[in-house]
């Protein structure tokens, strides 16, 4: 089948090299262009740009999609089956989504209709589901509307972090999309009940609130880690909190109750397993405190 690939981050790339290795002709790669990164703030390539060189197949970049007529008449000049979409990061215009022969195919890492939006995965731990999965989905113009294909679930487990849930869900969403482009499916439209969107996260998200209970604040530990990262503010800096766990315990919220990190939530006790300093290296809680002490009593912001 002729096809077009559009993802840009780590979770498209199990797709596309599935797709690849299936015999598919991938007749172009669109991605979002490369981007200052690092200390040097080197113009680099996303993750699916790389893995498209690695395969010796052409790249498009372009900014910007839904108003550029000359990208539209680009794309359907590629005379394509159909396009397939993982967290490529642009709007898709209806010229665009009905360009191809059966249309644009998207890899949504949710269990539609819930966690329609841009962080899904996130979500889904935040919230403290069960489970979560992939749905195979025919691309319309809304936000995650669409009819569904193909679903497939995977557990969370109590201890699942986002990156566990991210390389499943993406591992899950190369195997689906294969069958979704070999069996054609019907589509089915999604239900009305049920409907919850991922809002796009922000760096104050990871800030712990501790009048939350100690099971929200683990799980907002596990399902924002590595981005944007977790932490409380002390002695002027932002510590981050990069693992932890619920523990017995109880007092004013905030308050440090022990040599070993366990700061009492609204309801219950949260340990701090791995801590970091800005400018610092990541370490175990123990050796975290020896040069940067949180006797018991001290009260964390």
């Amino acid at each position: 089948m002729r096809l077009a690939f559009m993802g840009s981050p780590d979770f498209a790339v199990p797709a596309l090299h599935a797709l690849h290795g299936a015999g598919h002709e991938i007749a172009a790669v669109y991605c979002q262009p490369p981007r200052p990164a690092g200390r040097g703030q080197k113009e680099t390539p996303c993750p699916v740009h790389r893995a498209a060189l690695a395969l010796g197949l052409p790249v498009r970049s372009p900014a910007r999609v839904r108003k550029d007529v000359a990208e539209h008449a680009a794309f359907a000049a590629l005379d394509l089956d159909a396009a397939v979409v993982a967290a490529y990061g642009l709007i898709l215009p209806k010229p665009m989504l009905e360009a191809p022969r059966r249309g644009c195919l998207n890899i949504h890492a949710s269990l539609l209709p819930r966690w329609r939006g841009a962080a899904p995965i996130h979500a889904a731990i935040l919230a403290g589901d069960a489970e979560s999965g992939v749905t195979i989905m025919q691309m319309e113009e809304g936000l995650d509307t669409g009819p569904m294909l193909l679903k497939g679930a995977v557990p969370i487990g109590p201890r699942t972090t986002t990156p566990e849930l991210h390389d499943a869900l993406a591992d899950l969403g190369a195997r689906l999309i294969l069958r979704a482009l070999a069996e054609a499916p019907p589509p089915m439209p999604q239900p009305e009940a049920g409907v919850t969107y991922a809002a796009k996260l922000t760096k104050e998200d990871g800030r712990l609130d501790w009048v939350q209970e100690a099971a929200a604040l683990d799980r907002r530990v596990r399902a924002l880690n590595p981005w944007p990262g977790t932490f409380f503010r002390h002695g002027g800096e932002a510590i981050r909190v990069l693992a932890a766990e619920p523990a017995a315990g109880g007092g004013a919220p905030g308050t440090v109750l022990d040599e070993a990190a366990t700061i009492a939530c609204g309801s219950g006790a949260l340990r701090l397993l791995r801590l970091q300093r800005p400018g610092r290296g990541p370490l175990p809680a123990a050796d975290f405190l020896r040069g940067f002490p949180l006797p018991p009593g001290t009260l964390l912001g």
